[in-house]
Protein backbone atom coordinates (compact mmCIF):
# COMPACT_ATOMS: atom_id res chain seq x y z
CA UNK A 1 0.00 0.00 0.00
CA UNK A 2 1.49 3.30 -1.10
CA UNK A 3 -0.67 5.76 0.88
CA UNK A 4 0.26 9.00 -0.86
CA UNK A 5 3.91 8.26 -1.63
CA UNK A 6 5.27 9.51 -4.95
CA UNK A 7 6.33 7.10 -7.68
CA UNK A 8 9.95 7.92 -6.95
CA UNK A 9 9.53 7.20 -3.23
CA UNK A 10 7.77 3.91 -3.97
CA UNK A 11 10.46 2.88 -6.45
CA UNK A 12 13.21 3.64 -3.95
CA UNK A 13 11.56 1.78 -1.07
CA UNK A 14 10.50 -1.17 -3.21
CA UNK A 15 14.09 -1.57 -4.40
CA UNK A 16 15.43 -2.04 -0.85
CA UNK A 17 15.40 -5.83 -0.99
CA UNK A 18 16.30 -7.92 0.93
CA UNK A 19 15.55 -6.25 4.24
CA UNK A 20 19.17 -5.54 5.15
CA UNK A 21 19.18 -2.96 2.37
CA UNK A 22 16.61 -0.97 4.35
CA UNK A 23 19.08 -1.06 7.23
CA UNK A 24 21.82 0.23 4.94
CA UNK A 25 19.65 3.19 4.01
CA UNK A 26 18.94 3.94 7.68
CA UNK A 27 22.62 3.66 8.56
CA UNK A 28 23.40 6.24 5.87
CA UNK A 29 21.22 8.86 7.59
CA UNK A 30 22.52 11.35 10.12
CA UNK A 31 21.55 10.25 13.63
CA UNK A 32 19.33 12.84 15.34
CA UNK A 33 21.19 13.01 18.65
CA UNK A 34 18.88 15.65 20.11
CA UNK A 35 15.79 13.62 19.21
CA UNK A 36 13.64 16.73 18.98
CA UNK A 37 11.80 15.62 15.83
CA UNK A 38 9.78 12.58 14.82
CA UNK A 39 9.61 12.70 11.05
CA UNK A 40 7.42 10.82 8.60
CA UNK A 41 9.11 8.39 6.21
CA UNK A 42 8.86 11.03 3.48
CA UNK A 43 10.71 13.56 5.61
CA UNK A 44 13.40 11.05 6.62
CA UNK A 45 14.04 10.32 2.94
CA UNK A 46 14.24 14.03 2.17
CA UNK A 47 16.19 15.22 5.22
CA UNK A 48 18.39 12.12 5.62
CA UNK A 49 18.13 12.46 9.39
CA UNK A 50 16.48 10.10 11.89
CA UNK A 51 16.38 8.94 15.49
CA UNK A 52 15.11 5.50 16.50
CA UNK A 53 11.37 6.18 16.21
CA UNK A 54 11.32 7.89 12.83
CA UNK A 55 13.92 5.41 11.61
CA UNK A 56 11.57 2.57 12.53
CA UNK A 57 8.73 4.36 10.75
CA UNK A 58 10.76 4.60 7.55
CA UNK A 59 11.69 0.92 7.76
CA UNK A 60 8.06 -0.04 8.37
CA UNK A 61 6.96 2.05 5.37
CA UNK A 62 9.53 0.30 3.15
CA UNK A 63 8.36 -3.10 4.36
CA UNK A 64 4.76 -2.12 3.64
CA UNK A 65 5.56 -1.02 0.09
CA UNK A 66 7.21 -4.42 -0.35
CA UNK A 67 4.01 -6.21 0.72
CA UNK A 68 4.53 -6.76 4.44
CA UNK A 69 2.53 -5.14 7.27
CA UNK A 70 3.99 -1.97 8.77
CA UNK A 71 4.82 -3.31 12.23
CA UNK A 72 6.89 -1.73 15.00
CA UNK A 73 7.75 -2.78 18.55
CA UNK A 74 8.78 -0.79 21.61
CA UNK A 75 11.70 -1.84 23.81
CA UNK A 76 11.51 -0.27 27.28
CA UNK A 77 14.56 0.35 29.45
CA UNK A 78 15.45 1.34 32.99
CA UNK A 79 17.89 4.25 33.52
CA UNK A 80 17.97 4.62 29.73
CA UNK A 81 15.97 5.63 26.67
CA UNK A 82 13.37 3.40 25.02
CA UNK A 83 14.10 2.00 21.57
CA UNK A 84 11.73 1.32 18.66
CA UNK A 85 12.32 -1.30 15.98
CA UNK A 86 10.50 -2.24 12.77
CA UNK A 87 9.47 -5.88 12.51
CA UNK A 88 9.39 -8.25 9.55
CA UNK A 89 8.87 -11.96 9.05
CA UNK A 90 10.45 -14.43 6.68
CA UNK A 91 9.94 -18.21 6.72
CA UNK A 92 7.80 -17.80 9.84
CA UNK A 93 10.54 -16.10 11.86
CA UNK A 94 10.95 -12.53 13.10
CA UNK A 95 13.66 -10.06 12.20
CA UNK A 96 14.09 -6.34 12.87
CA UNK A 97 15.41 -3.11 11.39
CA UNK A 98 16.36 -0.13 13.55
CA UNK A 99 18.27 3.16 13.67
CA UNK A 100 20.39 3.59 16.76
CA UNK A 101 23.35 5.55 18.01
CA UNK A 102 24.70 2.27 19.43
CA UNK A 103 26.20 -0.42 17.21
CA UNK A 104 24.37 -3.43 18.63
CA UNK A 105 20.80 -2.08 18.54
CA UNK A 106 20.20 -2.27 14.81
CA UNK A 107 19.45 -5.08 12.34
CA UNK A 108 18.41 -8.61 13.28
CA UNK A 109 18.18 -11.42 10.75
CA UNK A 110 14.79 -13.20 10.71
CA UNK A 111 15.78 -16.20 12.81
CA UNK A 112 13.70 -15.61 15.96
CA UNK A 113 10.62 -17.71 16.62
CA UNK A 114 8.91 -15.20 18.93
CA UNK A 115 8.99 -11.49 19.66
CA UNK A 116 10.38 -12.32 23.10
CA UNK A 117 13.33 -14.13 21.52
CA UNK A 118 13.89 -11.14 19.24
CA UNK A 119 13.74 -8.69 22.15
CA UNK A 120 16.20 -10.78 24.18
CA UNK A 121 18.68 -10.66 21.30
CA UNK A 122 19.12 -6.96 22.13
CA UNK A 123 19.66 -7.49 25.85
CA UNK A 124 23.45 -7.57 26.18
CA UNK A 125 23.93 -4.75 23.65
CA UNK A 126 21.36 -2.51 25.37
CA UNK A 127 23.35 -0.52 27.91
CA UNK A 128 23.80 3.05 29.13
CA UNK A 129 26.98 5.07 29.54
CA UNK A 130 27.32 3.81 33.12
CA UNK A 131 27.80 0.32 31.62
CA UNK A 132 24.48 -0.94 33.03
CA UNK A 133 22.39 -3.39 31.01
CA UNK A 134 19.08 -1.55 30.88
CA UNK A 135 16.55 -3.42 28.70
CA UNK A 136 13.56 -4.54 30.75
CA UNK A 137 10.37 -4.92 28.64
CA UNK A 138 9.06 -5.36 25.10
CA UNK A 139 5.68 -4.46 23.64
CA UNK A 140 3.16 -6.19 21.45
CA UNK A 141 3.61 -5.56 17.73
CA UNK A 142 1.84 -2.36 16.65
CA UNK A 143 0.44 -2.13 13.11
CA UNK A 144 0.91 1.41 11.82
CA UNK A 145 -2.14 0.99 9.59
CA UNK A 146 -4.07 2.31 12.60
CA UNK A 147 -2.55 5.74 11.79
CA UNK A 148 -3.30 5.77 8.06
CA UNK A 149 -6.02 8.38 8.47
CA UNK A 150 -3.38 10.71 9.94
CA UNK A 151 -1.05 10.27 6.97
CA UNK A 152 1.89 8.91 8.94
CA UNK A 153 3.83 7.94 5.81
CA UNK A 154 3.87 11.39 4.21
CA UNK A 155 2.96 13.98 6.86
CA UNK A 156 4.99 17.16 7.24
CA UNK A 157 3.99 17.32 10.93
CA UNK A 158 5.82 15.54 13.72
CA UNK A 159 4.48 12.08 14.56
CA UNK A 160 4.91 12.04 18.33
CA UNK A 161 1.45 10.50 18.62
CA UNK A 162 2.99 7.19 17.50
CA UNK A 163 5.38 7.23 20.45
CA UNK A 164 2.54 8.16 22.80
CA UNK A 165 0.59 5.15 21.57
CA UNK A 166 3.56 2.83 22.08
CA UNK A 167 3.77 3.85 25.73
CA UNK A 168 0.12 2.82 26.21
CA UNK A 169 0.20 -0.66 24.65
CA UNK A 170 0.81 -3.89 26.52
CA UNK A 171 4.40 -4.63 27.50
CA UNK A 172 5.96 -7.82 28.83
CA UNK A 173 8.77 -8.18 31.36
CA UNK A 174 11.98 -9.80 30.15
CA UNK A 175 13.58 -10.27 33.58
CA UNK A 176 12.46 -11.36 37.02
CA UNK A 177 13.31 -9.18 40.05
CA UNK A 178 16.09 -11.63 41.00
CA UNK A 179 17.59 -11.43 37.51
CA UNK A 180 17.57 -7.64 37.62
CA UNK A 181 19.19 -7.61 41.05
CA UNK A 182 22.07 -9.86 40.01
CA UNK A 183 23.04 -8.11 36.77
CA UNK A 184 26.68 -7.12 36.42
CA UNK A 185 28.14 -4.34 34.29
CA UNK A 186 28.93 -4.63 30.60
CA UNK A 187 32.58 -5.54 30.04
CA UNK A 188 34.85 -2.85 28.70
CA UNK A 189 35.36 -4.29 25.22
CA UNK A 190 31.62 -4.72 24.59
CA UNK A 191 31.07 -1.20 25.89
CA UNK A 192 33.63 0.32 23.52
CA UNK A 193 32.42 -1.77 20.57
CA UNK A 194 28.84 -0.68 21.18
CA UNK A 195 29.86 2.97 20.92
CA UNK A 196 31.70 2.53 17.62
CA UNK A 197 30.65 5.36 15.31
CA UNK A 198 28.48 6.92 17.99
CA UNK A 199 27.44 10.49 17.14
CA UNK A 200 27.40 13.10 19.92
Amino acid sequence: MEKGLTRGEVRLLRGLRPEWRIQELLDSTQYDVRGTACRSPRRVLRERTAQCLDGALLAAAALRVQGQPALIMDLEAEWDSAHVIALFRRHGHWGAIARSNFTGLRFREPVFRTLRELALSYFEQYFNLRRQMTLRRFSVAVDLARFDARGWMTSEDYLWYVGEHLVSVRHFDLLSPAMRRDLGPIDGRTFEAGKLGRQT
